[in-house]
């Protein structure tokens, strides 16, 4: 039987307990109920509205205003079981009376990509994706899966970079997130310490990252490749075709990036001519 480790869990993130409050939280809370208001006939849970809010807002301001307005009793929460030991909460206005029936379905839905099979099945599509698209911006992969690189190697951790690329003179760590929510912000820190201390730009490749994880990779001369898709593997068309129009969570059984994608990643390229700032000492 599958752990909760297993599970692609939907909710509870931890970065929304690493953030003081902010100004922006009350700005979505009024943008949130609003947006529930108008679908107070509709169920939602909670990684899915922070998805459907991140262009306007973080994905932990979102969580952190879905709970004040809880607490202030201006939306109704239910917790329910996606799997064993793995739960799911679900958001909607107190007037939605058949919100079981709908959580329901939507659990059903959910249970279907985040079960740990197809979990390790979308990270490895968005490998294969890359892989392919890398070589068309001009990269070339030299290390796959690495923690060393030009005779030193990271021990502090047991992480390792997916790649390790070359374009030009320029060499780059590259982490792939083929994921719903950002990559988790401890990960985060190791792989840019990972990508200093080899003497790597940071190559980050995710369908979505907060400004501000692309402003450090920035800082360090790399590259934050945001592709705004999840990549669903080969021969789930259907699937993903009810999970946009269920959930209108951005998800697709393409063949390959798009090329607007790949032509943004080879300006990105151009313009990371910066040398790597080095960590501060302690």
């Amino acid at each position: 039987m599958p752990s909760l480790s297993d599970y692609d869990i939907p909710d509870g993130d931890t970065e929304v307990i690493q953030y003081q409050r902010d100004e922006k939280i009350d700005e979505a809370k009024e943008s949130i109920l609003a947006f529930l208001v108008e679908n107070s006939t509709s169920v939602y849970y909670e990684r899915q509205l922070a998805v459907l809010f991140e262009k306007k807002f973080f994905h932990w301001i979102t969580v952190k205003a879905l709970l004040e307005l809880i607490s202030y009793g201006s939306v109704c929460s239910e917790i329910l079981e996606l799997a064993p030991a793995v739960p799911i909460r679900f958001f909607r206005m107190r007037t939605n009376r058949y919100w079981k029936r709908q959580a329901s379905k939507v659990s059903k839905l959910v249970r279907l990509f985040s079960a740990p099979e197809f979990s390790r099945a979308i990270g490895l599509q968005g490998e294969l994706m890359v892989d392919a698209a890398l070589p068309l911006a001009g990269f070339n992969v030299i290390a796959r899966n690495a923690n060393s690189f030009q005779g030193k190697t990271w021990t502090d951790t047991g992480h390792d970079l997916d790649r390790i690329v070359q374009r030009k003179s320029n060499y780059y760590g590259v982490e792939i997130k083929n994921t719903l929510p950002y990559i988790d912000r401890d990960e985060f820190r190791v792989k840019l310490q990972m990508c200093s201390f080899l003497g790597l730009k940071p190559l980050f490749i995710s369908r979505m990252a907060p400004k501000s994880y692309t402003y450090e990779i920035f800082q360090r001369g790399g590259i934050s490749w945001i592709l705004g898709t999840q990549y669903y593997p080969f021969g789930h068309t259907d699937l993903a075709a009810t999970v946009q129009r269920e959930l209108q969570l951005p998800v697709a059984c393409h063949t390959r990036i798009q090329d607007g994608d790949v032509s943004r990643l080879i300006k990105a390229a151009e313009r990371s001519l910066r040398p790597v700032l080095a960590e501060p000492q302690a």
